[in-house]
Parts: C-alpha cells; sequence; structure tokens
C-alpha cells in the first residue's frame, strides 16, 4: 500500500498541465502566449486556437504572458481554462512625423563575426542596442534584419522591442501588439519592414529581442525551428528571458563577458 502511495503521488505532481487561453472579454482564444513554470527553464507556446500542454507538477506557479494583456501566475492544478485581461493603452499623442527617408545606416553588424546556430529552448534573448548621438540624423527604425536557419518553410517567431527600464533592464514594450514573422527555409539573413510603426530610437537605447514559438507548425522531430544564429562577441552584459522573468549576465569588476548575441541588426532612416 505505501509503493502503490508514493507511485500514486509521484505521478500526480509531474502530470502534464493542459489549457487553453482566451480573452476575457471577447472568449476567443489567444494565440502563441508565453507559459513558463516560474523559476525553472521548463516553458511553451500556446497554439493559434489557444491550447497548450506542459509536462510540469501541478503544484507548480505558471507564468503566463503575452503583448497586449495584463501578466498572470497562476497554480498548474488552477489551470484549465485561463482568461487574460486585455491591457489599457495610453493613446499616443497624434504627431505629423516628417519622414525623408533619402539615407539609411544599418546599426548592431559585427565585423569578422562567426555565426553560430543552437537548438533554441524556450527563452527569449536581446540584443542591446546603444544611443549615439549621430542617429538623431537617422532617429526612425525602418527595418530590422534577423539572420535564421531554418529547416521548414513558414517557420515563425516573435520579435519584440524593448525600451530601457530605470535598472537598465528591458522595459516597456515598444509596441502594442504581437509582430511576428514568417520565415523561409535555408540560412538566410532576413529583413522585415517596421517602418509602418513610426518607431523612433530611444535616447536611453532599446532591446532587440527575438521569442521561439513552441508550437507544432514550427516542429520538426523533438526541435522547433528556426535555428537563430548568433555572434561570439565581448559585452559588459547580456539578457535572457527565461524562469519567467529577465535575467542578466554581466562580468565581475566591469569585465567584459564573452556571449553568444543572436544576429540581429536595425537599419535606421531620415
Amino acid at each position: 500500500m505505501k509503493t502503490l502511495f508514493f507511485f500514486f503521488i509521484s505521478f500526480s505532481l509531474s502530470a502534464q498541465i493542459r489549457g487553453v487561453v482566451k480573452d476575457s472579454i471577447s472568449g476567443e482564444p489567444i494565440p502563441f502566449v508565453n507559459i513558463w513554470v516560474e523559476n525553472e527553464t521548463v516553458g511553451t507556446t500556446s497554439e493559434a486556437d489557444g491550447t497548450f500542454f506542459l509536462e510540469a507538477s501541478k503544484q507548480k506557479s505558471i507564468v503566463i504572458s503575452v503583448l497586449g494583456y495584463e501578466r498572470k501566475t497562476l497554480k498548474g492544478s488552477e489551470i484549465s481554462e485561463v482568461f487574460l485581461k486585455p491591457t489599457t493603452y495610453n493613446l499616443r499623442e497624434v504627431v505629423i512625423l516628417n519622414k525623408k527617408q533619402s539615407k539609411q545606416i544599418e546599426i548592431g553588424d559585427i565585423k569578422n563575426a562567426i555565426f553560430q546556430s543552437f537548438d533554441n529552448g524556450p527563452k527569449i534573448e536581446a540584443k542591446f542596442f546603444p544611443y549615439q548621438a549621430s542617429y538623431s540624423k537617422t532617429k526612425f527604425i525602418k527595418e530590422v534584419t534577423i539572420f535564421t536557419d531554418s529547416r521548414i518553410d513558414d517557420a515563425t517567431i516573435k520579435l519584440h522591442f524593448y525600451s530601457v527600464d530605470e535598472n537598465g533592464f528591458p522595459g516597456e514594450e515598444l509596441l502594442t501588439k504581437d509582430y511576428i514573422v514568417t520565415l523561409k527555409k535555408g540560412v538566410i539573413k532576413h529583413r522585415f519592414n517596421i517602418s509602418q510603426f513610426d518607431l523612433v530610437f530611444p535616447e536611453k537605447g532599446m532591446f532587440v529581442a527575438y521569442e521561439k514559438l513552441l508550437i507544432e507548425s514550427n516542429k520538426t522531430g523533438t526541435k522547433y525551428q528556426p535555428y537563430v544564429l548568433y555572434n561570439y562577441v565581448d559585452r559588459d552584459f547580456f539578457y535572457t528571458y527565461a524562469y519567467g522573468k529577465w535575467s542578466k549576465q554581466a562580468g565581475n569588476n566591469s569585465e567584459k563577458i564573452s556571449v553568444n548575441e543572436p544576429s540581429i541588426n536595425l537599419i535606421l532612416s531620415n
């Protein structure tokens, strides 16, 4: 009896969590929601119909977040239907922008870069772009580029654009809705025009990040596509979103650290 009881407890604590994420107002499913076991490297993404499953104990805290909705943390045992409340955004002041687009510069390129690819697991990784005074002449963000190696056509990822918070971490998102891009098969430097968002390069700098979507349409065997290519570079710091939160890697005594940084660039225009 003790053996059976122990087996039952162990099985129940490692059960599979299944659920669906929906809009609390419309009741419509929310696709591509980021779902994490708090303080652990276990995560997944909701499918296009809002459904998801997660191999985790039902006693764990699950962090559920997606752009445009309030973040929620629930016990695994409480999850079946998850309703997220839409975020209320203050309307931006309407400004007539005098875009000329007669000149442009690409920033973020690494000289003598060696590109590497990894099986990018459940995480969001960001690249920091510091502000330079010269950007005042090309202050509009026209395009974003990302270098990927995809084994399938039409793989999808999210791209995020963050301001810098008071502690230097990725802060508020500069867009109000998810920006999801589709990638072609092969080793390709993809370019995406984002001029329609009227983003101006912030004077405190900014972060651009990619988010791997752990969905069935991206899956090949046990792996998820695409592989994002990285540059091996020396940096003062590096930020990764894992464990349901942002964490910072930094060297000791102001020393630089060698990190693998996602190969993301920005094209600025006037």
